[in-house]
């Protein structure tokens, strides 16, 4: 099946865009992220053309243009010269430039971190994890424990909380390097944005045991919460990170 004969059936007709005080192509964007989130444009798929969505929405190609734009900015979508436009995967090079921010003092390029997974276990949700994920005093969560190494040396001990009912047996799979990108491509879970806070920390004995470090050992703790594209709190991410031969790199725009 086609990608067009698929959207031709769960959008009909051409819609106007209701009228309202927000931008219109603002309007054109809301429109084309309610498909990313459910689902109706998939990581990986090609776009209609301008012009398509443009007759569909009874909007200007302008209109079309300016919310794509804005959703390429945000790394939504990534747009090919001369091949059109795609949904943005969640690939190993996009959550390097998007998400991880952690780099060797003496290299002159990032590398995505090797992981490895120490537990995966499910359970009642603590008092911490219902109030960063917004859960009910009944819900379960997916807790992930893992190891990352870069250049050979581990330098972050992480410990990751899922609400259980987006993520239906995650704890029976095999845990890829890239979850992201798992949560994307099983799931339907998008991750648009984090949000993160981070403190200068002494790692206690057994991170330091994880970390190859003394107790007490200098850390930034990095503390992420992770959005999905209908800002919902999908995973809270606490990691504990070495620095002495690292650090955290930000580029304001």
């Amino acid at each position: 099946m086609s990608i067009m004969m698929r959207r031709s059936k769960v959008f009909p007709a051409a819609q106007d865009l209701p009228l309202g005080p927000r931008p219109l192509y603002a309007q054109t964007r809301d429109a084309f992220v309610k498909r990313l989130v459910e689902g109706i444009w998939a990581p990986g798929d090609a776009l209609p053309s301008e012009t398509e969505l443009a007759a569909e929405l009874h909007v200007s190609q302008g209109t079309v243009r300016k919310a794509l734009d804005s959703m390429a900015a945000d790394k939504l979508l990534v747009r090919h010269q001369g091949r059109g436009t795609f949904v943005a995967v969640h690939d190993e090079a996009r959550i390097l430039f998007q998400f991880f921010k952690l780099a060797p003092d003496n290299a002159r390029e990032v590398a995505f971190p090797e992981s490895r997974v120490i537990e995966v276990a499910t359970g009642r949700a603590t008092d911490a994890e219902r109030q960063r994920l917004d859960l009910s005093a009944a819900s379960r969560v997916i807790r992930i424990r893992r190891l990352r190494e870069l250049a050979g040396r581990p330098v972050i001990a992480e410990k990751i909380a899922l609400p259980a009912r987006l993520f239906p047996r995650l704890e029976q799979e095999d845990i890829p390097n890239n979850l992201y990108g798992l949560y994307a491509m099983r799931y339907g879970v998008t991750i648009a944005r984090a949000q993160e806070r981070l403190k200068a920390v002494a790692l206690d004995a057994e991170a330091a045991e994880f970390l190859a470090v003394h107790s007490g050992y200098p850390a930034l703790r990095i503390d992420r919460l992770a959005l999905s594209l209908a800002g919902a709190k999908v995973e809270w991410r606490v990691s504990l990170c070495v620095t002495d031969e690292f650090h955290y790199l930000s580029e304001l725009v």
